[in-house]
């Protein structure tokens, strides 16, 4: 698990203005919001399940007769400790992908190459049963406009996050959006740079 010093978050802040603002807890205020396919962007459904330590849910995704699964966990954030990360509500934490038998992921991965500009779909991937990530959001309450970017105003219920796997040459960039009144996720493009990596990466436990 690799941790983020403070100089990165602030980086992030700067550099990531589409796509980095987080509630964890969906709300009804904004139930009128519909999901809408946006690019660079795979959607799959989630469905909360119960944790005792952070947030978790079942992730599903269906697409050429496969269906692939998976789960995500993630611990409570924690604000830095620095008066302007605190102006702009920058949270990190930790959070981890996790492997759901008989999962099928071909279609989801050949989606993901697509939306992560990725050169190729990874070869033998050796699979784990988890996969740890470090995440790290901005604000609360997006709504995400057709260009796949989020704004504040209006609000909505999507909660955008950087998320950080891998480790060395290795690591890799993506974003993870949730919007549980839409039982919605969404893997999001970061940088093309770091398509083949985060495929490979995802292949691992999806």
């Amino acid at each position: 698990m690799n941790r983020i010093p403070f100089f990165c978050c602030l980086a992030m802040l700067f550099t990531t203005t589409a796509a980095c603002n987080r509630p964890i807890r969906g709300t009804q205020e904004h139930a009128s919001e519909t999901y809408v396919p946006v690019p660079g962007a795979v959607a799959f459904d989630i469905k909360p399940l119960p944790s005792t330590e952070g947030y978790e849910w079942l992730a599903t995704y269906q697409g050429q007769g496969k269906t692939a699964r998976f789960r995500i966990e993630l611990a409570k954030a924690h604000s830095l400790d620095d008066e302007e990360s605190r102006s702009f509500d920058i949270k990190s934490g930790q959070g981890r992908f996790v492997a759901e038998p008989g999962s099928d992921a071909s279609a989801l991965l050949k989606e993901l190459r697509t939306a992560l500009e990725a050169r190729s779909l990874p070869g033998k991937v050796r699979r784990a049963n988890t996969l740890p990530f470090t995440f790290v959001t901005f604000g609360q309450h997006q709504s995400q406009a057709t260009d796949g970017g989020f704004s504040s105003n209006p609000p909505g219920n999507w909660t955008p996050m950087k998320i950080f796997i891998g480790e060395g040459d290795q690591e890799g960039e993506v974003f993870l959006n949730l919007n549980l009144v839409l039982a919605k996720g969404q893997f999001s493009i970061k940088d093309p740079d770091y398509g083949d990596i985060v495929l490979r990466q995802l292949a691992s436990v999806l």
